[in-house]
């Protein structure tokens, strides 16, 4: 029995000089930064510039795979299989995690994550295309009690930005049919090809609006109008409650990451979040700068959860 404990006490030895060894090489090869949503889109253009700036400043390349479809939860759910060694990232949603839990069973739960940073956040609108025969908003919402079923692209179903939609459409009496897609680029395909009516737009879409191809009708998720885009209406301005509040964009690991291991990442990928070059990256999508740390990001979730509950419960999906 004394030999056995002996035996124990050395492999737990072993196996903590050998995790603390680990833990002072990190990173000691290349780290895969998976993205939740499809190429071309700003969750993918924005953790590809963070990815570009943090190996720089971790001294190892850092790959990026795009992971899209059902609305961030394949992606979500491929990382909490990953083990907790710093070596295995994404680039998500919060609403991924907190929301659609709430309506399916999936392979995951918030308590498989680890948060790093939140480095911007999800603020989208109604985006049709610039030859539509509407102008305004209020033209929109007049054609669309005329022509009930126009349908829309969105990142997959019960994302921000189709939660948004359809409370526009409940406040305004319209009925929508939904295509979801795999990411902000695929939804524009949709609308160039036109293939869908309209598309809630997440900010992918705003190089395609000053190039005179789209139109951006209304902006949800804000309860002001942007300074920026003054000329465009928000929720208040039709009389509507505003929509689901922002996800925000956030880089994780699967939950058990050693403390060091994520002070590192965690301060490399908020370098490059504060610089002046992805600070304009931000502006060109009219993505707003709300970095916030990990841990601050966690304990929004309970909010976060508590407001998608009764919105669920409201239009009937799930019980109170």
């Amino acid at each position: 029995m004394r030999c056995k404990q002996i035996v124990s006490t050395l492999l737990a030895g072993i196996l903590t000089v050998g995790l603390s060894q680990a833990i002072a090489a990190y990173p000691d090869k290349p780290i895969t930064l998976y993205v939740a949503f499809s190429a071309g889109g700003t969750t993918d253009i924005t953790a590809r510039a963070l990815a570009q700036g943090a190996e720089k400043i971790l001294g190892v390349p850092i790959t990026i795979e795009n992971k899209g479809g059902g609305g961030a939860t394949v992606a979500n759910g491929l990382l909490a299989t990953k083990k907790p060694d710093g070596y295995n990232l994404l680039a998500t949603s919060t609403g991924s995690i907190t929301v659609r839990p709430l309506l399916v069973k999936l392979a995951y739960a918030p308590k498989d994550f680890r948060v790093l940073i939140q480095y911007t956040s999800y603020i989208g609108g109604l985006v049709v295309r610039a030859d539509a025969p509407y102008k305004t908003v209020n033209e929109f919402i007049a054609y669309a009690k005329a022509h009930p079923g126009m349908t829309y692209a969105s990142s997959g179903p019960h994302t921000q930005q189709q939660v948004g939609v359809e409370s526009f459409a409940r406040c305004n009496g319209l009925t929508f049919k939904h295509m979801p897609t795999k990411g902000g680029a695929n939804s524009n395909t949709a609308l160039m090809g036109s293939h869908v009516d309209f598309i809630a737009g997440s900010g992918s879409h705003l190089p395609l609006v000053e190039q005179g191809q789209f139109k951006e009708l209304i902006i949800f998720h804000q309860d002001e109008r942007d300074p920026a885009r003054m000329d465009i209406p928000v929720m208040k301005d039709i009389n509507c409650p505003p929509t689901n509040p922002p996800n925000g964009m956030i880089i994780v690991s699967p939950a058990g990451l050693p403390d060091p291991i994520a002070d590192k990442l965690s301060a490399a990928f908020k370098q490059v979040a504060q610089s002046a070059e992805f600070k304009a990256l931000l502006v060109k999508y009219n993505l707003p700068d709300t970095y916030m740390s990990g841990p601050d990001v966690q304990k929004g979730f309970p909010a976060e959860i508590e407001w998608y509950k009764k919105y669920f419960s409201d239009i009937g999906m799930i019980k109170p």
